[in-house]
């Protein structure tokens, strides 16, 4: 799915009226229908509705959506600002069609201050849509710090009130925290980063019909990673197929004390279907590497850690996991760096020893992998201001260097050569424990190792993580799941992804 900036879903709607006989009040009906469908559906034990209005386009959403609601019998009371400032064309049409319905109330903003907030109650927030360009202030800024300080239920509509659709407002700007975002058409990328992702709550993307013809004739630079994107590239087994089909797979990873990296992530090339998978591993690790992955041949690469990094040029290597930093690690690891030219996939301690020297990150072969977490990131290109700079500093070093980044973070961002950018949407908060990276270093191995292509093999790679991690939250929290039972969830994953791929007769 492509993510659209602001005024360009401002030319998509404009497009779609023009070229599909609609007006602009027919589509802000058609939005304000499939939001209120949404809530009559899911909040069936709250009946009553405070609906706060602005005077733009997406007040004149909140207006319609009062309206629909109060027809499906629900309790709705509207609040709108000062009567002084003029609607929008379309607002002043909902705001009219309002007025006409005995039953529901239209109040000032300020009557809020004594209103009845009690726990049926949940507040719509349709002050300011995506068109919004600068933080709020003044009336509107007290507003939101009031509903805010209220405890309950609050569903923004398209966006929440004060928040832009593409950046960060500087000086912790005032922002409408939402328990759940009803979202038109397209996700928006302040949805998807930590600064601004955390007021919106429960991103729903409702489909009101804007013009297909827009969405594939327009370029876009972001991306979220969907199902059709993620069924258009996966490849079901082939029954005529052997082992020999599917690559070499080989860990490269473990030291004395942190063994159990490279079991993570030699259990999860295994377990993601490479034809052969190795282990390159100290000599310590021998007995439990050959206990716990018993199907994944053992090669010794040192004593206490890995001082040798040689394999056979078909393999695919995953470096990283356990490795540790030890000056001859580092020594072999480097020199192994300079004479290698096939992609790689580089994590944790691979891209420690990376970072020490800023020239060394010009020893990563073209079209490698490497997947840091963000202070890995920083070690390796310096510090940003917030993560929205420091996406668009990957974007110009993976353009410099001609390689992959995979930026882990709750929406993990995969950014390619060409600058382009894929947001992950699976994934959830029980990943925040040591190990779900060396999972995901044994994915991506294995993914690579099968013949995916680089772009393939990150996009498949993170949406397979975070999906297996969401399956293994229902079954044991994301408290209580470790990196193991993500790995015991691939196979429903891949379950998932065959049923889809199998013909219907």
């Amino acid at each position: 799915m492509k993510i659209f900036t602001a005024e360009q879903i401002r030319s998509w709607d404009q497009f779609t009226i023009s070229h599909e006989q609609v007006s602009s009040i027919q589509l802000m009906e058609r939005a304000s229908m499939a939001a209120a469908h949404w809530i009559s559906e899911h909040c069936k034990n709250h009946k009553k509705l405070a609906v706060f209005c602005g005077n733009g386009n997406n007040g004149g959403d909140g207006l319609a959506v009062a309206r629909i609601l109060y027809l499906k019998g629900f309790d709705v009371d509207v609040f709108v600002g000062d009567s002084k400032r003029k609607f929008s064309e379309d607002a002043s049409v909902n705001l009219k069609r309002l007025r006409d319905l005995s039953g529901i109330s239209v109040r000032k903003f300020d009557h809020s201050e004594h209103y009845n907030f009690d726990d049926k109650t949940i507040i719509i927030d349709a002050l300011f849509g995506t068109g919004l360009s600068r933080p709020l202030e003044g009336g509107y800024k007290v507003l939101v710090e009031q509903l805010n300080s209220k405890k309950n239920i609050k569903i923004s509509i398209d966006i929440p009130s004060g928040l832009s659709a593409d950046e960060v407002f500087d000086n912790n700007p005032v922002i409408l925290k939402s328990d759940y975002t009803l979202t038109f058409q397209c996700w928006k990328r302040t949805f998807l980063h930590p600064e601004t992702g955390k007021y919106t709550g429960k991103v729903e993307v409702l489909d009101i019909d804007l013009s297909e013809a827009y969405a594939d004739t327009n370029t876009a630079e972001y991306f979220v990673i969907d199902d059709q994107l993620i069924e258009y590239i996966f490849k079901p087994r082939q029954e005529f197929s052997h082992k020999g089909t599917y690559g070499k797979a080989a860990i490269i990873g473990g030291s004395y004390g942190k063994i159990g990296a490279a079991v993570l992530a030699t259990q999860s090339a295994l377990r993601t279907g490479a034809g052969l998978t190795f282990t390159l591993a100290p000599e310590c690790g021998y007995e439990i590497l050959q206990t716990t992955c018993p199907e994944a041949m053992f090669i010794a690469g040192g004593k206490h850690f890995v001082t040798n990094f040689e394999v056979d040029k078909d393999f695919t290597y995953g470096i990283g996991p356990g490795l540790g930093t030890h000056s001859d690690t580092e020594k072999s690891f480097l020199s192994f760096l300079k004479n290698y030219t096939n992609p790689l996939i580089l994590d944790a301690d691979a891209l420690n020893i990376i970072s020490k020297k800023s020239g060394n990150i010009k020893l990563i072969p073209k079209k490698s992998i490497i997947t840091p977490h963000p202070k890995e990131f920083e070690r390796l290109f310096g510090s940003t201001e917030n993560s929205f700079k420091r996406l668009e500093l990957a974007r110009e070093k993976a353009k410099e260097h001609g390689i992959y980044i995979v930026l882990k973070d709750h929406h993990t961002q995969v950014v390619t050569p060409e600058g382009k950018v894929f947001y992950n949407i699976t994934g959830n908060a029980g990943l925040a424990k040591g190990g779900s990276g060396d999972i995901l270093t044994g994915i991506l191995t294995s993914l690579l190792a099968q013949g995916y292509s680089e772009e393939e093999t990150c996009i498949l790679g993170v949406w397979l993580h975070g999906r297996s991690a969401d399956l293994a939250s229902e079954r044991y929290s994301k408290e209580s799941m470790l990196p193991t039972d993500v790995i015991g969830e691939f196979g429903s994953v891949f379950e998932e992804l065959n049923r889809k791929a199998t013909r219907s007769l």
